[in-house]
């Protein structure tokens, strides 16, 4: 089988290879064998292979990225009854699923709903997973006092998710994007919720303006660095900053935000959390991810797909700043409507 793996932290272009090994792995009790046919590259799996700041860190032992994907039940373990072998599922968290095969607990692979195509599978877990945390995040910071939410990286696809939830259900939402191109195009989307463009001198006085006299009351933020500064100000007092990924640069001493004097809150959230919420809430969350992946595949975008041996253009192709949606990697045994990254 073919598995993506490094062995010291670092560049993931540079300290990503290839391998080959001549056995697939066995499932264990509970446990069921997924031969993978798509995977995405999300930017928390880039910044695991990179580690901290600092020199590259030697490991004792290889890693595979990857902690969300689709494929094909291969084999099961004693005590499994489902999922059955043939079956499809989507599987998170499911640590090393840039490979061929991934061995998973039979209770996180999901059953992909008939007429969801492999892609959009790929994509059903972790993002829907994130919004749903973010919009409990979001309910629990406003605390029945409605106001704005300003939104990082809106263009993104957890963005575009948070938008169009928030449409939904009628939150105040300002989006932040990079480029005025990106402002544009989420206008064109969401007319009524206001975008702008960081790349503006006065991009802080345009949130102000659309926030109004009260000032935002929640900040949901996948950039961090430098920027988280210029958000925590642009909160109102008792406002709360949910922080859930570092695309950024730079950073932000903790001491230089106004936590105390304006009792402001900063939480963080990430899905890698998700497997501590109940059995009962995490059924709902997967019924939520489903519902979605066979509703709306429009809002899991595919921005390109890759064979797994062409792993340093996927990577390229993901770091893009203008690209709209996500980059997968797959097998090249794909069934579905995915678009063919250009090589």
């Amino acid at each position: 089988m073919r598995t993506v793996e490094y062995t010291r932290r670092g560049n993931p272009a540079q300290v990503l290879t290839l391998r080959e090994k001549p056995h697939r792995p066995t499932p264990g009790s509970g446990e069921v064998l997924v031969r993978v046919l798509v995977s995405p590259v999300h930017p928390g799996d880039l910044i695991g292979v990179e580690g901290p700041p600092g020199p590259p860190e030697q490991q004792e032992e290889a890693r595979t990225p990857g902690v969300e994907g689709m494929g094909v039940v291969e084999s099961v373990g004693a005590d499994v009854r489902v999922p059955q072998p043939g079956q499809r599922v989507a599987v998170f968290p499911a640590p090393g699923t840039w490979s061929d095969f991934v061995v998973v607990p039979a209770e996180l692979a999901v059953p992909v709903p008939d007429g969801v195509s492999d892609e959009t599978a790929a994509l059903m877990l972790v993002n829907p997973l994130t919004l749903r945390m973010l919009y409990r995040a979001v309910e629990d910071a406003l605390r029945g006092r409605p106001g704005p939410v300003l939104q990082t990286a809106a263009g993104s696809s957890i963005g575009r998710l948070v938008s169009a939830t928030a449409a939904r259900h009628d939150v105040r939402l300002i989006n932040l994007v990079r480029s005025a191109s990106g402002a544009e195009r989420l206008r064109a989307l969401h007319p009524s919720q206001p975008a702008v463009a960081t790349c503006d001198d006065d991009w802080r006085a345009q949130v102000s303006l659309y926030a109004g006299e009260r000032g935002v009351r929640v900040v949901l933020d996948s950039v961090g660095g430098a920027m988280t500064r210029d958000l925590a100000e642009l909160l109102a007092d008792d406002g709360t900053l949910v922080s859930y990924g570092q695309l950024g640069s730079g950073t932000t001493p903790l001491e230089a935000l106004p936590l105390i004097g304006r009792a402001l809150t900063v939480r963080g959230v990430t899905v890698l959390r998700w497997t501590s919420r109940t059995p009962q809430e995490r059924a709902q969350d997967v019924a939520f991810a489903q519902e979605l992946a066979r509703s709306r595949p429009d809002l899991l975008e595919v921005a390109g797909s890759y064979d797994l041996a062409d792993f340093k253009a996927a990577i390229e192709h993901a770091r893009r700043p203008a690209k709209s949606g996500t980059v997968l990697l797959t097998t090249a045994r794909t069934t579905g409507s995915g678009q063919e990254g250009a090589r």
